[in-house]
């Protein structure tokens, strides 16, 4: 019996080694990026189908929208605003500011950031300023609220509004409605003695009205004209003609 050698494998011919087919560049051994990322897309969508399934199918609980949130009853609201009283019905949540400017039509109180930072919506409550938009209207029910409106008098201007107009210490006049109303504060404040925190020493009355104590005190309205030197002046002149 013959003895049977393995077979070698073929080896191709030249004619073979020259054709165009033999020549074509192999396949690269790993995918290219966008394959991959064509591959991970698929199967993103293949795991999410059983899903959407479940949610489509017969026997599932249909997904519902939460119900929206129920308003609040109004709530009867007295405020007595520049000498008259207003009777309002406010839901519990409007702010001062908007009970202001939409419920009692006293337009001049001016909303400028809605956060307190600016100081456009000063009003006086009880003769304090505060910032309108920081409060809500229902927290002063029966209280004696001063806005810009009601600082004249019939036939003449507030010693404050006229020193304004006399330095011109405005110009878009946005921010001067608040910066009116915290100026006369301002110097109530100083007549009755308060220290602010440019006084020299808080335990004793501040001597004078100084610029600088004008800044500070005056220091929570903002001018975006830049109108400060004239704001100042304003403040100045107004308290020497009440001295």
């Amino acid at each position: 019996m013959s003895e049977e050698r393995p077979r070698q494998p073929s080896r191709p011919s030249s004619s073979d080694a020259g054709s165009p087919r033999n020549n074509r560049p192999s396949p690269p051994a790993e995918p290219s990026r966008r394959r991959f990322l064509q591959s991970a897309a698929a199967a993103a969508a293949l795991g999410a189908t059983p899903h959407l399934h479940a949610q489509n199918a017969p026997g599932a609980e249909p997904t519902v929208d939460a119900p929206p949130a129920a308003s609040v009853a109004a709530q009867p609201v007295h405020l007595h605003i520049n000498g008259r009283e207003y009777a309002l019905q406010l839901e519990p949540r409007v702010t001062l500011l908007d009970a202001l400017r939409e419920y009692a039509g006293l337009i001049g109180t001016k909303k400028g950031c809605d956060r307190g930072q600016c100081g456009a919506c000063t009003v006086l409550v009880e003769g304090r300023r505060i910032n309108a938009c920081l409060t809500l209207a229902i927290m002063h029910d029966g209280e004696r609220i001063t806005t810009v409106e009601g600082l004249a008098s019939a036939t003449s201007l507030s010693p404050v509004q006229r020193a304004f107009v006399e330095r011109d210490a405005f110009q878009c006049g946005y921010c001067t409605p608040g910066q009116i109303c915290s100026a006369t504060a301002c110097l109530a404040e100083f007549d009755a003695g308060t220290a602010s925190a440019a006084t020299a020493d808080v335990r004793m009355r501040p001597a004078q009205l100084t610029d600088a104590e004008i800044r500070e005190r005056m220091s929570g309205n903002i001018c975006r004209c830049g109108a400060y030197t004239n704001i100042v002046a304003a403040v100045r002149d107004a308290h020497s003609a009440k001295a």
